[in-house]
């Protein structure tokens, strides 16, 4: 197998909860009240919608999707949801520095990694400098997707969704006993109002279960459907290590032709070094499919507080 190439869980769609629109003759990133399941073809500039996004829309209140029902690939949670503090070479959009809040992988001059302790973006004088940010990556099956082992991804820079997942993930991977695969949940859009956002809603993603089932009823399924997989000799086990190696086989885990996604994603044009953007949440604008058409900011509606909370 061809080293230094990070080999990511296959993807067959995105998931995002922005958009673009027109401000001064610039298409910049904006916040959306609902999320949008794009393929990952573009036509004419824009993302085209995935089939499964219409059959969401049709079933959801006021035509906003505002919850999709997933479950997890892998049982590992950091496998599901991968976190890291990144910092992106403006001008490429090639990673310069990967830390984990103990140690960091950062690019030196001759062009290969020198082991470095991280701080954190507040602390770290590299890190303010080139503006790094924390950076998830969750992967989900959505429903009627037909392709066991692809996924879709959701990218955020977003504390509050990377925080609220990887604590959700914990949980439900400690309560299961580890089966987290089995559980049917629900990846949920929610609101909340910050000192930082000046008390005007902020957008975040969350994981439940489904409306209508009991926690002990659900982790009695996901051992019994646990156990039938290894009576018709799926092994699971197998396969998270495998995904484990070929994260690691490479210095960073975003490729090349996803440099345009790193680029909108972590510096907009409108205030890229704006310190209280690592406590925001950032939707990936690249990933909108919605029209090119001037908008403005829309505000989540009572409805969806009542929904979600």
């Amino acid at each position: 197998m061809i080293k230094g190439l990070a080999i990511t869980p296959p993807v067959i769609g995105r998931i995002s909860i922005g958009r673009l629109v027109c401000k001064n003759d610039k298409w910049l990133p904006e916040k959306d009240d609902s999320f949008t399941l794009t393929t990952q073809v573009k036509n004419k500039g824009e993302w085209l919608l995935h089939p499964l996004h219409q059959k969401l829309v049709e079933s959801a209140p006021n035509n906003k999707i505002r919850a999709i029902p997933v479950r997890m690939l892998f049982n590992d949670t950091d496998l599901n949801l991968r976190a890291e503090y990144s910092a992106f070479d403006r001008n490429t959009g090639r990673p310069l520095c990967v830390g984990n809040g103990e140690s960091a992988k950062r690019v030196n001059e001759q062009g290969g990694t020198d082991e470095q302790a991280c701080a954190g973006p507040q602390f770290c004088p590299f890190a303010r400098q080139h503006g790094c940010k924390l950076y998830g990556r969750l992967n989900v099956q959505v429903d009627g997707q037909n392709d066991e082992l692809g996924s879709f991804i959701f990218r955020t820079t977003g504390y509050n969704s990377v925080r609220t997942l990887a604590a959700r993930l914990q949980y439900f991977h400690a309560i299961s006993g580890g089966l987290t695969r089995y559980l049917p949940l629900l990846l949920r859009l929610r609101a909340k109002s910050t000192t930082l956002s000046y008390q005007t809603p902020v957008y975040y993603v969350d994981l439940t279960l489904r409306e209508g089932i009991e926690l002990a009823s659900v982790i009695a399924q996901a051992k019994e459907a646990a156990g039938s997989d290894i009576e018709a000799g799926l092994v699971l086990e197998a396969l998270e290590q495998t995904a484990r190696q070929l994260l690691q086989n490479g210095q960073f885990e975003d490729s090349e032709e996803e440099i345009p996604l790193v680029m909108e994603e972590f510096y907009p044009e409108e205030n890229p070094l704006d310190p209280s953007a690592n406590q925001l949440e950032q939707p990936v604008s690249a990933q909108s499919a919605t029209r090119r058409t001037a908008t403005r900011p829309s505000r989540l509606t009572d409805k969806l507080g009542s929904v979600t909370q």
